[in-house]
């Protein structure tokens, strides 16, 4: 029987939402300098950078564990400032869960603009919890990454 769920979480932020899609489509290594006690590395595996079909590995640290994600970009659309990763290897699919998808999105809210993380995933049963401590933990990375100087993000 699968057990599928989807868990969504918002995060407002002050910079528009083409800084954060290029930031996680073009050039994630900035992250790794903006959060480095969180992000430690996101390596190209395959493809150009950015690219749908590229494969990425990312090295971070999660609940004081250092654990590695490695996705493939699915789905990338510019005007909606939305990137869609398919985890396929790493913690996430190799120890909890059987299907793991990831998509940010930006979008205007207001005056102002939410960045909007979910996750699309399969327990292999009951006993797995929902993953929403990793939420917590994307959603303060982003925090970090709208805190810091606008510059570095470019």
């Amino acid at each position: 029987m699968a057990l599928s769920g989807k868990l969504i979480g918002h995060v407002e932020i002050s910079k528009k939402g083409d800084v954060f899609h290029d930031l996680f489509r073009h050039n994630p290594h900035n992250i790794v300098a903006i959060s480095p006690d969180k992000v430690h590395d996101c390596e190209l595996h395959a493809g150009e950078r950015g690219v749908v079909g590229s494969v990425v590995c990312w090295q971070y640290t999660h609940e004081g564990k250092k654990k590695s994600s490695k996705q493939i970009i699915e789905a990338v659309n510019e005007e909606n400032h939305m990137i869609v990763f398919k985890v396929i290897g790493g913690d996430l699919v190799e120890e909890i869960y059987k299907r793991f998808t990831i998509i940010l999105h930006v979008e205007e809210k207001g005056d102002g603009q939410v960045a909007t993380w979910t996750f699309e995933f399969e327990k292999p049963d009951t006993s797995v919890p929902y993953p929403t401590s990793l939420m917590d933990y994307l959603c303060n990375l982003i925090k970090d990454l709208d805190a810091h100087s606008s510059d570095t993000t470019n």
